[in-house]
């Protein structure tokens, strides 16, 4: 499925902060989600930021219409068209100028909040037990439970086995 640049790129964004460990270097993921905000993040803006994937998470969770619009309200957002680096016409939802973990926290907001209003059921977490890992399902028929094959492969290999013990 193609979603929106927001509904796509930034919930992928979202889904990477989320199932970053938490000693992740913060500016790092976010240059390799090809995400290029000005400056870069300080100690505050840091921490910040690991409180907002905390945000996140709860969204892959229970993905609602509350918790969603309680996030877009915590954002700094101000939307407005972008023609930057020769690209199409685009929205871009911060300030350019605004710190990098407003940019951030509107952007995966927005993100979130797009993919939802297209279709809420492609937010989703690993349906395997112990796998605290979240997806966007970006699959033709939207039915995807794990957030990887692996995930899916031993679901479905402990159930075979189970069946055959029987």
């Amino acid at each position: 499925m193609h979603f929106n640049p927001y509904g796509g790129a930034a919930a992928e964004l979202a889904v990477r902060l989320v199932n970053s460990a938490p000693d992740h270097n913060l500016q790092q993921l976010l240059a390799e989600s090809d995400y290029k905000p000005l400056g870069s993040l300080d100690a505050a803006q840091e921490a910040e930021l690991r409180r907002w994937v905390c945000e996140l998470d709860a969204v892959f969770t229970d993905p609602t219409v509350e918790r969603l619009n309680a996030l877009l309200a915590k954002t700094a957002s101000q939307p407005y068209i972008s023609t930057h680096d020769d690209r199409l016409p685009h929205l871009h939802f911060s300030r350019l100028e605004a710190p990098v973990d407003e940019r951030v926290k509107a952007y995966t907001a927005m993100g979130l909040a797009t993919l939802f209003c297209e279709d809420p059921d492609r937010i989703g977490r690993c349906a395997r037990d112990g796998c605290t890992e979240v997806f966007v399902d970006i699959s033709r028929n939207g039915r995807r439970r794990f957030c990887s094959t692996r995930c899916s492969t031993r679901v479905h290999v402990a159930q075979h086995r189970s069946r055959r013990a029987s």
